[in-house]
């Protein structure tokens, strides 16, 4: 709405309108508050300058005679002098001790509830016996202007107060203000007509101006701008006619290729920039921007000077070029540097192809195959140790050893085998192969079924195992027999790596959408720089203790991956104290579930 000249102009005329009479209004309201000061004080002195000895003395003989009475006549006297009408001026005798009340042309209850500054001034000069003094400070600011004279005769003490409530001035102020009010009212309509005029005399040649540049900008160059005017805006409706006329033969003669380039190079999905001859860049598509990760400027050398000098990929004969291995952020780029064209007029050609998921798959690969040999070895050389020591023996061991030997070979047999039963289920997930059966179920009861298939095995450890859910946990959606396998992880896991004897706490619990439970234990704990890797694959905390109690490094990377095929999250939370937490989330329905 502000954003048109003829509001602007509106508002403009009305705020220096507004200014205007806020300025001359608060400098009347002033003047005329100072006015009213100026004369009050003027009159006080007028009845009580040195020049008026005569009432000075009056007043101190009728204070030295007790006369309160008379000192009251003689004020009434002066009150026509004193500005005193007995509504919104007045005078009061006060006793100059204690400033109490003792006559007055009003009545106690019109004096103000605190005593003024004034008043105790003159209290205190009754106090020094100051008879010259007069108490005749006041703020504009105040509501009210008053003059305390102390009156001293023979041992009596009086004090003359004047009291003004400034009703006078307020009156005053109130009508300047009705009548700044009007004429702002009227100033207001002013130059709201004003704005109008304006607008038809400056903002109506703009506004054709404004619309052929619409034109221009949709494309139609054919109509010229009529100019009705010698001024800055006619001089403008030329020289955007001649600038029309310029961009149309221009665009015409590019269009061609900017089409075939834009087509080229926003639908690549590798790579390009180019720079011209002197190294500075003059091509970039959204794709190089994504894979640098980072907004492309600036010249060659700022982007790949060191990688080749420019001057070595220029001097390159076609169809030879340079390539290099690039890394920016996480990204494996491979870059292809070419000259294009001549050395006059043509550039380099940087073209650049992400890798990274080639790169991150070969990584992957070669840890795979790493960890899988590590696992393996050892479980297949105690095998093949066993075995050649119970050939080599004969029957010379004795059965009790033998079976033993066969025993351990056996154990590892079936740790073997769980790593490949492990490495199996890894796979299908990756491939998206490992089909969920989802229902709807209890999600307590897969809980309490998880804690009851857990319970002898913490009690041989002679491990508390406790279990303790919200009332009323809602059913939810999932394939729980993996779950189940999830839960039986993390509870199994508490239970392996806590000392006998300790303490493993079950919770559960719902949320509006999601429901969770949390393990808790006060076992060995996981030391803070480990706490990141433990969900990777293969990765043990303590080998030696893993392997001793028989783990593979799987069960982890295997639970966070079903808990994420269903949407949910499994972390290590917050812990104070020695041992570990780790809560499972779970949303309550799955996507797209049917159940």
């Amino acid at each position: 709405m502000f954003r048109s000249l003829h509001m602007k102009l509106t508002l403009i005329l009305l705020l220096l309108i507004s200014s205007l009479m806020a300025v001359v209004g608060a400098f009347l309201t002033t003047s005329v508050s100072s006015f009213y000061i100026d004369t009050f004080y003027q009159q006080i002195d007028s009845v009580f300058s040195p020049e008026r000895e005569d009432i000075v003395s009056s007043l101190r003989q009728a204070a030295a005679a007790g006369g309160v009475d008379l000192m009251g006549d003689m004020m009434d006297a002066n009150a026509g002098s004193l500005g005193i009408d007995y509504h919104t001026r007045n005078y009061f005798i006060l006793d100059g001790k204690n400033g109490s009340y003792l006559t007055g042309s009003a009545e106690e209850s019109d004096l103000p509830r605190e005593q003024s500054a004034n008043l105790l001034s003159a209290r205190n000069a009754v106090l020094r016996r100051d008879e010259t003094f007069v108490a005749d400070e006041s703020s504009i600011a105040s509501n009210y202007m008053d003059v305390a004279i102390p009156i001293i005769g023979g041992d009596n003490a009086y004090i003359i107060y004047i009291l003004d409530t400034k009703d006078t001035v307020s009156g005053l102020n109130d009508q300047l203000f009705s009548i700044i009010m009007q004429a702002l009212f009227i100033g207001l309509l002013i130059s709201v007509l004003l704005s109008f005029l304006l607008s038809k005399t400056m903002v109506g040649p703009i506004e054709k101006l404004t619309a052929g540049a619409e034109r221009v900008a949709a494309g139609n160059f054919e109509s010229e701008l009529p100019i009705e005017s010698d001024d800055e805006i006619g001089i403008l409706t030329g020289t955007f006619n001649e600038m029309a006329g310029v961009l149309q033969s221009t665009l015409a003669a590019v269009e061609n290729e900017r089409n075939k380039l834009d087509t080229l190079f926003l639908h690549m999905t590798d790579g390009v920039v180019a720079f011209d001859n002197s190294g500075n860049l003059i091509h970039c598509n959204p794709a190089a921007s994504s894979m640098l990760q980072r907004e492309v400027s600036g010249t060659y050398g700022d982007l790949f000077g060191d990688r080749f000098p420019f001057e070595a990929v220029m001097a390159i004969q076609r169809p030879n070029f340079l390539e290099d291995d690039l890394i920016a952020g996480e990204k494996h780029l491979e870059l292809y540097l070419a000259p294009f064209s001549d050395a006059s007029s043509g550039g380099v050609l940087a073209v650049l192809h992400d890798v990274t998921e080639h790169h991150r798959n070969e990584e992957r690969r070669k840890e795979f195959v790493a960890n899988v040999s590590h696992e393996l070895r050892t479980p297949l050389t105690n095998v093949r140790s066993y075995a050649e020591t119970l050939r080599s023996a004969g029957g010379d061991i004795p059965p009790d050893m033998a079976n033993n030997f066969l025993d351990i070979i056996i154990t590892e047999t079936d740790r073997m085998t769980n790593i490949v039963q492990d490495l199996l289920t890894l796979s299908r997930l990756d491939a998206g192969n490992a089909e969920m059966v989802l229902s709807r179920f209890s999600f307590a009861d897969a809980i309490s079924s998880v804690v009851r298939s857990s319970a002898l095995n913490a009690k041989q450890r002679s491990h508390t195992l406790a279990c303790e859910m919200e009332a009323d946990l809602p059913l939810i959606v999932g394939d729980r027999n993996r779950l189940e396998q999830v839960m039986m992880n993390i509870v199994g896991n508490a239970i392996k790596y806590t000392p006998d004897g300790g303490d493993i706490q079950v919770t559960a619990g719902a949320l509006a959408d999601s429901v969770w439970m949390e393990v808790r234990d006060n076992g060995i704990g996981i030391p803070e720089k480990d706490r990141e890797r433990i969900f990777e694959r293969f990765y043990r905390v303590d080998k030696a203790r893993s392997r001793e109690s028989g783990g593979t490094g799987l069960g982890l990377s295997i639970a966070r991956e079903i808990v994420q095929r269903h949407h949910g999250t499994l972390a290590l939370a917050d812990h104070e104290g020695p041992g570990t937490t780790i809560r499972l989330t779970l949303p309550i329905a799955q996507p797209h579930s049917t159940q």
